[in-house]
């Protein structure tokens, strides 16, 4: 397989993360969707990261999509999204909560640096979103006494989180106090502190 985008995107370091840990061996190709815009619309045409190229030449063009793909090579019992209601539903909303406030967290960054009038009206609406999404977020980790959100194994929910929040405090530096989500913060040093963590990482690179 090959895997294209930065690790500084909290969607490509999520799958990225998961394919190390289902260890499913790819290639990763580093492209920007700004810089290398050319070679990312030859496999996918709406030139966005991550791009995921199998084994077979399908591409998967949205990451929600690839780890539902991941999951269904793991092994029986393996699968990082629960298999069983309810808790299946509650881990996608987990993870959909997470990769939503993430899409805000990029829209806000980009509103800021890539516009010359940035809109106030925009920031500001961003800016409620990730506080209001973090706050039910922290409030439903807090509930858990589990090691990870949905019992002793790291699943998909638990990566979206921590990769979420490593780009909205690189992207944002002073945005959040994460002294106000220590039931996120907590999870967010613990699992930053894995060997997998640290090897699929990348300081943020601002687009050209």
């Amino acid at each position: 397989m090959i895997l294209i985008g930065q690790y500084d995107s909290p969607f490509v370091r999520r799958v990225g993360i998961a394919l190390r840990l289902y260890g499913i061996p790819f290639r990763h190709e580093t492209w920007s969707a700004f810089g290398d815009a050319d070679k990312i619309r030859a496999y996918n045409p709406l030139t966005r990261v991550p791009t995921l190229v199998l084994d077979d030449g399908e591409v998967l063009i949205d990451s929600h999509m690839m780890l539902d793909y991941l999951d269904h090579l793991a092994p029986a019992g393996a699968a990082m999204f629960p298999q069983a209601e309810p808790a299946r539903h509650q881990a996608l909303k987990i993870a959909t909560l997470a990769t939503g406030v993430g899409e805000k967290a990029v829209s806000l960054f980009y509103e800021k640096r890539l516009h010359t009038h940035v809109s106030e009206v925009w920031v500001e609406r961003c800016r409620t979103q990730i506080a209001s999404v973090l706050a039910v977020l922290e409030a439903e980790r807090a509930k858990r006494g589990s090691a990870y959100w949905f019992g002793d194994h790291i699943g998909h929910a638990d990566i979206a989180v921590v990769c979420v929040l490593r780009f909205i405090n690189d992207a944002h530096q002073g945005l959040l106090d994460m002294a106000e989500f220590p039931a996120l913060a907590a999870d967010a040093a613990r699992l930053e502190a894995t060997a997998v963590f640290k090897e699929i990482s990348q300081e943020l690179i601002p687009p050209a």
